[in-house]
């Protein structure tokens, strides 16, 4: 089962990190050069299909595996055991995500325009970082360098 979940997860990571570098890399430098919520909005489109299923399976297969390494929840906050700290790291990734998504989804992106493109470009890139950091501190757990 471990194995399985860890597959999902890492797959779930791919997709949801690797459709925010494209966001961010590609399809972003066109929206603010072009003044064109329009782009954004069919990139968000098409993309939201996989990708909040994926923000989904990953956050259920996240808690499964760290239920898994660690069965008493209460010992994910203490900081004298070691995998402790990169499952608070994870959490809190997750914390500062769905921050963002919330203030995107219920204030930026109803009030999409020309004028407020800035202002959804600077939900995209940190939800980017934050894609690339919750991969860095998964492999952490393997690697143990933030352990």
């Amino acid at each position: 089962m471990y194995g399985f979940l860890l597959a999902i997860h890492i797959l779930s990571a791919t997709i949801w990190t690797g459709g925010h570098i494209v966001l961010s890399f590609v399809i972003l430098p066109s929206v603010l050069k072009n003044r064109s919520p329009q782009e954004l909005l069919k990139f968000e489109e098409a993309y939201e299909k996989i990708g909040m299923p994926a923000l989904i399976l990953q956050v259920i297969s996240g808690l499964m595996l760290a239920y898994h390494l660690v069965p008493n929840v209460s010992l994910w906050f203490d900081f004298s055991n070691p995998l402790a700290h990169g499952i608070v790291a994870k959490l809190s990734l997750l914390a500062l995500t769905v921050m963002f998504a919330l203030d995107a989804r219920f204030r930026v992106i109803p009030k999409l325009s020309e004028e407020n493109l800035v202002d959804m470009a600077l939900h995209i890139i940190p939800v980017t970082i934050l894609s690339i950091l919750f991969v860095l501190v998964g492999v952490s757990f393997r690697t143990g360098w933030l352990m």
